[in-house]
């Protein structure tokens, strides 16, 4: 058995339950089973990437460095396919740029984790899902991107529990957290508000403390206003909750709309984006810096069920990507 970027690579005869334990005894399991590193799944996922071994950075809280090479080491764990790895590699790059405070959400006591979410073409292409169940189990693409993600913040970043991740509770997103966003909504996509074109292949990382399931008013939204207040509400909770209520400023909400909600409320006169983020931040009595920081995500299945992703209370940055 020899090395890559200084972790095991197990031989093609290793068994399986050999290679789970050189693994976790070299301390790079989150706890569920690993995909053996064999140098030939290691040599494929990393086939196409040039300088394999320059840093691209250094991650906190220990500071290793984000290689291609160390973060297909991830990949290969996570059970990622090779096209997957310009994804993780770009998302791992987008988590230390200095507003997301990767330092932050990987050290606190809190239950801050890191969400992934896919935008346009790449999304498609590689199946990532955008439709029913899509932060739950069943598609292999998000489940395989978020975990590489997570562990490329675990073992090259170091946020290990009790060593660099210092959560009291945590939560199941720290396992992975990876969706992506609809093409077929009424409202401009992400990357598109923030002038990556309308079909731009982009990713955004956002530091979240978790999910909420959230109804409209008058259960199935008969108004944009029944729709939106309840989500208005659990913004204004959200900063008691977090402590953010203790701060004289304000950053970045997100909300997820599934397809149904969105369309109904466009379907009332005046109802664009721009009117839904002023209702959201007026009704919220200013929940968030500006209107236009309150990123409404249009994705999910059928129903009218929608999620609130609160932004970590510490302060962190949504960060989106050009792929």
């Amino acid at each position: 058995m020899n090395d890559w970027c200084g972790w095991p690579v197990v031989g093609e005869q290793t068994t399986w339950e050999d290679a789970q334990r050189i693994l976790a005894e070299a301390e790079l399991s989150d706890g569920l089973p690993m995909v053996p590193p064999t140098r030939r799944r290691l040599d494929a996922m990393v086939a196409t990437e040039s300088a394999r071994d320059t840093s691209r950075g250094q991650m906190p809280p220990m500071f290793g460095d984000v290689s291609p090479a160390a973060v297909a080491y991830q990949c290969v764990l996570a059970g990622c396919r090779p096209a997957e790895l310009p994804v993780v590699l770009a998302a791992a790059e987008a988590t230390l740029e200095p507003g997301f405070n990767l330092l932050g959400i990987a050290t606190t006591t809190g239950t801050a984790c890191v969400a992934l979410c896919l935008h346009g073409p790449i999304a498609r292409k590689l199946e990532v899902n955008a439709g029913t169940n899509c932060l739950g189990p069943g598609n292999r693409a998000n489940a395989s991107i978020g975990r590489a993600l997570q562990l490329v913040i675990r073992n090259i970043g170091g946020a290990r529990a009790d060593v660099g991740d210092m959560a009291t509770m945590g939560q199941p997103g720290k396992y992975t957290f990876c969706f992506a966003e609809r093409n077929d909504g009424p409202f401009p996509t992400l990357p598109t508000r923030r002038g990556f074109g309308r079909d731009a292949s982009a990713l955004t990382v956002m530091g979240v403390s978790g999910t909420a399931e959230i109804l409209p008013g008058d259960g199935e939204g008969a108004t944009p206003e029944a729709i939106l207040s309840p989500i208005a509400t659990a913004m204004r909770a959200e900063i008691v909750m977090s402590g953010i209520a203790r701060k004289n400023e304000r950053g970045e909400q997100v909300v997820l709309l599934p397809l149904e909600m969105a369309e109904k409320i466009v379907r009332h006169d005046g109802w664009d984006l721009g009117r839904v983020q002023r209702h959201l931040f007026d009704e919220g009595q200013g929940v968030a810096r500006a209107p236009d920081a309150i990123h409404v995500i249009v994705t999910g299945g059928a129903g009218y069920k929608m999620s609130y992703l609160p932004i970590w209370g510490g302060g962190s940055e949504t960060i989106t990507k050009p792929l």
